[in-house]
């Protein structure tokens, strides 16, 4: 019933307003326990609504200090819509990135480096520059999903560091 209801929401994306957020967020909170309805909200219904208000950024970075796995998971998975979208102008997905590093859930580390793995199809140069700098202490699962597409050589030149 989840995946309908995620599914309608996405539908009626078109009459989203900024109290949306509250909405979601709740839904998000009470609803959501596992990491595939947590992509499957994020990555369509919720980022939709952060695309049209990128200025919500703010309190999804609050979602990084949640006790639910699911829920800091969701703070780097939301900006995967609108990144994909180009239109994240006032969203930093590396504040996301430096909040939940060291997470101690692997689901909450994958989905990060989902993250950055589409953020460097619109930045390349900007995630290798981050991911040289933070090399050492990015968790290599993390890291692992961040190199995933990015050309050969730098991949290379990561993994030797």
């Amino acid at each position: 019933m989840a995946v309908i209801a995620y599914d309608i929401a996405f539908r009626e994306r078109k009459n989203y307003t900024r109290e949306t957020f509250n909405r979601f967020e709740k839904w998000l909170i009470k609803y959501v326990r596992d990491w595939g309805d947590c992509d499957d909200f994020c990555t369509h219904a919720f980022g939709a609504l952060l695309a049209q208000y990128n200025d919500l950024f703010v309190k999804v970075r609050k979602w990084c200090d949640r006790p639910e796995f699911w829920v800091r998971r969701a703070a780097g998975v939301i900006l995967i819509y609108p990144m994909a979208k180009n239109v994240y102008g006032e969203i930093d997905p590396l504040k996301i990135t430096n909040a939940l590093m060291n997470d101690e859930h692997y689901l909450v580390l994958k989905g990060y480096g989902w993250m950055l793995k589409v953020y460097g199809y619109r930045e390349p140069k900007k995630l290798e520059k981050y991911l040289f700098e933070n090399v050492q202490t990015m968790p290599r699962v993390s890291f692992r999903y961040a190199i995933e597409k990015l050309d050969v050589d730098t991949k290379k030149s990561l993994m030797k560091k």
